[in-house]
């Protein structure tokens, strides 16, 4: 029978950064306040949120880095709002910052979550930003907590291996 290895949504203990893009604040100050109750109704206390502003999207995988190197977090939470606008500078933004984040997350030992708002208008984005189609700052923080109990769930199946292995090998 195989294992199933998930996380829990249990924030009790956990201490989470949050870094946020101030430009489109309408939109970013909406995904803060969604992240941070998601953060509250599953036990994070307040004190152990710590919110970073950054000027923009473009600032946030950066910035993520630095503090997901620094050790102090069990994961990191990136809210951000890229509107387009009439020139190609919204792919770039986008775009990169969307790398940015994957390839910090790829790199650190804690889960880094992507929660930048991505739409072609300030309606939509408002929407994203729970007006209608909930709340995605809310979700980031959800997949944090998911996620920081699966790499527990993982570090704990890998040790189960490793002692399981270890009395076969002294045996030979």
């Amino acid at each position: 029978m195989a294992w199933i290895h998930e996380g829990s949504f249990d924030g009790c203990g956990l201490r989470v950064a949050v870094v946020v893009g101030r430009f489109n604040s309408v939109v970013t100050e909406r995904l803060l306040d969604g992240a941070l109750d998601c953060l509250e109704r599953h036990g994070v206390e307040t004190d152990n949120v710590d919110v970073f502003w950054v000027p923009g999207a473009w600032e946030i995988p950066a910035s993520a880095r630095r503090i997901a190197d620094l050790g102090s977090w069990d994961a990191v939470v990136c809210l951000g709002a890229v509107i387009r606008g009439e020139t190609p500078h919204f792919e770039y933004v986008a775009a990169e910052s969307a790398m940015g984040v994957a390839k910090t997350a790829m790199k650190c030992d804690i889960p880094v979550i992507y929660g930048i708002v991505t739409a072609d208008t300030l309606d939509q984005a408002i929407d994203r930003a729970g007006a209608k189609s909930g709340n995605k700052g809310f979700d980031a923080a959800m997949a944090a907590l998911e996620m920081v109990g699966l790499y527990e769930e993982i570090d704990e199946a890998a040790e189960e291996e490793t002692e399981e292995e270890e009395p076969a090998e002294k045996e030979q």
